[in-house]
């Protein structure tokens, strides 16, 4: 039990509380009706997902730019099924997904519960790698934001969790301590390991169901955060 001396929890949005993968799923059947993609949408998302992934890791460390990775994740994915598109449609693809994808607000289950609970006992923020123009618009059309008093976003600050300074700020704009915050997120390296680095306690909320060290703790559903906090 941490509820003792924890004050502040810092939660990861995407694959957290918010349900990207069915809402990003979404946003692609909307993207391939407008540009008339002959695929099945789960057979894409298959390998649509990892190359993603590998993106975002590469964005975390800085080795891509955020055009770079909009841009080549699709170029990558639509070339495995032989499909290429002229890089004027790429990026337009591109920007459209970002438009469409905060329009369905799916939640992973027993966020709001969650959030319900917590929220008599504890100040909640949130700390985020996802674009700054798309965040806002999940938490706010998702009916959560109300739950949060601070937002830190990757874009703002100037880098991107596990970076310790992402967490720093996040620290001193909430007027928190380390030594009274916890942070939970589903990704090991940039929430879990880049939050311990810098000193805070952790839940990581096991989402992909990863082999982790034991000393970790960790959670497969949201509502076992309850017995935590």
């Amino acid at each position: 039990m941490m509820n003792n001396i924890i004050k502040h929890i810092f939660f990861d949005l995407d694959h957290t509380l918010w349900d990207f993968d069915k809402n990003s799923s979404l946003a692609f059947e909307m993207l391939f009706e407008k540009f008339n993609v002959n695929l099945q949408i789960d057979d894409f998302i298959e390998k649509y997902q990892p190359i993603n992934m590998k993106y975002w890791k590469l964005y975390r460390e800085e080795r891509v730019s955020k055009k770079h990775l909009r841009r080549n994740r699709l170029i990558e994915a639509f070339t495995a099924f032989g499909i290429e598109f002229h890089i004027d449609t790429i990026d337009t693809m591109s920007d459209d997904y970002i438009d469409f994808l905060p329009l369905n607000n799916y939640l992973i289950d027993g966020t709001k519960e969650l959030l319900e609970y917590l929220k008599p006992k504890y100040e909640m923020h949130i700390i985020t790698n996802g674009f700054k123009e798309v965040q806002n618009n999940k938490l706010a059309s998702s009916g959560i934001k109300h739950y949060f008093k601070t937002i830190t976003n990757s874009e703002e600050v100037g880098v991107k969790k596990p970076n310790p300074f992402i967490f720093e700020h996040a620290i001193r704009v909430s007027g928190a301590d380390i030594t009274n915050s916890v942070m939970i997120g589903d990704n090991y390296e940039a929430d879990i390991l880049g939050a311990q680095a810098f000193g805070l306690k952790t839940i990581c909320f096991n989402y992909h169901k990863e082999k982790l060290p034991k000393q970790n703790i960790q959670v497969s559903e949201l509502k076992q955060i309850k017995k935590l906090l």
